[in-house]
């Protein structure tokens, strides 16, 4: 996520000085947990200065001696350079060839800590080990010798590592800079990553959520080797070795991480787990999601209420608390459409006291929104599916790219526009049009939108059975594999492109100037008299109760019809 990345520490005067500026959110899903055996992560990259579009990058072969210039992916800022493999590995996105799957959320943690050396920054780190590694272990192995050897460039770092049988959480931290002789005594970083057990799920948001773990248990537990130590060293822990906490020794909670970060994760828990996280009810974890409690911690993962599903696990990034205390439909925040969107900043002060805007998992500022998808039954030319999306996941769509494409479809090709070049061809600016009119009118139009996402992500779920089908025939008879998935995969954008333009369209004639147009059984839009282009009066739905009541209580005195006899 390309996002100007701030401490928490330093930002501790701000209300949510706890979160980095821009922030992200995953859920991991292991293949036990879901309904066809597949592994899920998603990722909603959130900066309000990300621009959606797909990082394609083809397998390479390059001579000894390539250096590999690192250039960081917030800033643009050059880095240094490390030795490049003779070999890489296909990735799309944020997944590769051999379907392993690397997202983050950054969380910053402790100031002191960053190292000013360092050459690998946290979004090369993603993108190296992509091109590296196979498997989810070795990533792992990968990312922590990486920043061992050239220094770690970034704060503090959740990573969600997956591949098609094993989901890992690693959370990293550089160890600050410490000029030794010209050197950094201190290169590196602490870390720890979790398995997260088959048949469970987790999730994570911008705060380091690993807090005690097993010094024993190395199949399912890794760890640097000076995690404990170098944290007893700098004055962050000193009971027993059993005790320490890698959340709170690196990354210490206030209001701001539980409820800007933390919450996000109890929403997530507590749709998937049906109102259950672990063998709690959710709400008794409320009070630690609210920010009023730090000690009443969730747990790292839970089973879910029963195995999901691609299209449940995506809906789950489209939350914006609904049906809960932190519900941002409901306060007259939301205005007279029962929009769930606060436009930043995170808070606001009024007569003396600081209020805060919430900060859901969907936001308005996503620049693309991701759900990994492994499998394992099939081979990696086919196994691999990324689900692709732009903008607000609310009310955008995701479409099945297969990791093994050549190309990437036009709409979401890097260097179609920018963030400051509009592009008729762009999905980005094309969704970001038609979700910008539904936040004008959100109770009216974002249903439609869902309503078509819904259409294309469940079309394109049945449709996959089919074309893994038909891949697989290829494969076995010679067949161009590649250029297939790519066709398929390119179709179905194109579809949903199609799709949005034609939406755009519609919206503006059925709710232009507040009404919203009749329509009949099939479709049409309802004539007056002897000729549809005069629309049937339509209807006027004009505001929500809560927006009704603030204003008849702000501006009575004006806005009374007095019971006058004339």
């Amino acid at each position: 996520m390309r996002k100007l990345i701030f401490s928490a520490i330093c930002m501790a005067a701000a209300l949510f000085g706890a979160q980095p500026l821009d922030a992200c959110s995953n859920v991991l899903v292991t293949k036990g947990a879901s309904k066809d055996g597949s592994v899920m992560v998603t990722y909603s990259a959130d900066s309000h200065q990300l621009y959606g579009e797909l990082y394609f990058h083809p397998a390479m072969v390059y001579p000894r001696g390539t250096m590999l210039k690192i250039y960081e992916w917030d800033s643009g800022r050059y880095l240094g350079e490390i030795p490049q493999v003779e070999r890489t590995y296909q990735t799309v996105g944020n997944m590769n060839e051999h379907q392993l799957m690397i997202t983050e959320t950054t969380w910053g943690g402790r100031p002191e800590l960053e190292d000013k050396t360092g050459i690998v920054d946290y979004g090369s780190l993603i993108y190296i080990t992509l091109q590296r590694a196979k498997t989810a272990r070795e990533a792992i192995q990968v990312m922590t010798q990486l920043v061992e050897e050239y220094g770690y460039a970034s704060s503090g770092e959740s990573f969600s590592i997956a591949d098609k049988d094993e989901v890992w959480i690693l959370e990293m931290i550089g160890k600050g800079t410490k000029m030794v002789n010209g050197k950094n005594a201190n290169k590196g970083a602490v870390w720890v990553a979790a398995r997260i057990p088959d048949g469970y799920i987790s999730a994570h948001a911008n705060q380091a959520r690993i807090h005690k773990f097993p010094l024993k248990d190395k199949e399912n537990w890794l760890y640097s080797k000076d995690v404990i130590s170098f944290a007893r060293e700098m004055g962050y822990f000193d009971g027993k070795d059993a005790d320490f906490s890698f959340a709170d020794a690196y990354a210490p909670a206030d209001f701001s991480a539980l409820r800007g970060c933390e919450a996000r994760v109890w929403s997530a828990f507590n749709i998937l787990g049906k109102g259950m996280i672990g063998d709690k009810k959710a709400e008794d974890y409320l009070d630690f999601a609210m920010g009023y409690n730090a000690q009443n911690k969730m747990p790292l993962y839970i089973k879910p209420a029963e195995k999901v599903s691609m299209k449940e696990v995506a809906d789950v990034m489209r939350d914006h608390y609904e049906n809960t205390p932190m519900d941002m439909t409901q306060d007259i925040g939301a205005g007279g459409h029962h929009t769930p969107y606060r436009w930043r900043p995170m808070h606001f002060e009024y007569d003396g006291v600081t209020y805060l805007n919430e900060r859901a998992i969907a936001t308005q500022q996503t620049g693309f929104w991701i759900l990994c998808q492994a499998r394992n039954w099939l081979p990696d030319e086919i196994g691999g599916v990324l689900w692709f999306g732009v903008d607000d996941a609310a009310t955008s769509c995701l479409t099945p790219i297969y990791t093994t494409i050549t190309e990437a479809p036009e709409c979401i090709r890097v260097g179609n526009g920018s963030m400051v070049e509009y592009s008729e061809t762009s999905a980005f600016w094309l969704f970001n049009r038609v979700t910008h009119f539904a936040y004008l009118l959100y109770d009216r139009v974002a249903p439609v939108l869902q309503e078509a996402a819904s259409a294309h992500e469940l079309g394109c779920a049945a449709e996959l059975p089919k074309i893994d089908e038909k891949a697989l025939y290829l494969a076995q008879h010679g067949g161009d594999v590649r250029a297939f998935l790519t066709e398929y995969s390119t179709r179905k954008a194109n579809e949903m492109m199609d799709t949005w333009r034609e939406l755009d369209r519609f919206l503006l004639v059925k709710f232009i100037d507040g009404n919203v147009k009749k329509q009949d059984a099939n479709g049409c839009f309802l004539g007056n008299g002897h000729t549809h282009r005069i629309p049937a009066s339509p209807d006027q739905p004009g505001y929500s109760e809560k927006w009704k009541e603030a204003v008849a209580k702000d501006a009575a005195a004006t806005l009374t019809v007095p019971n006058i006899q004339y």
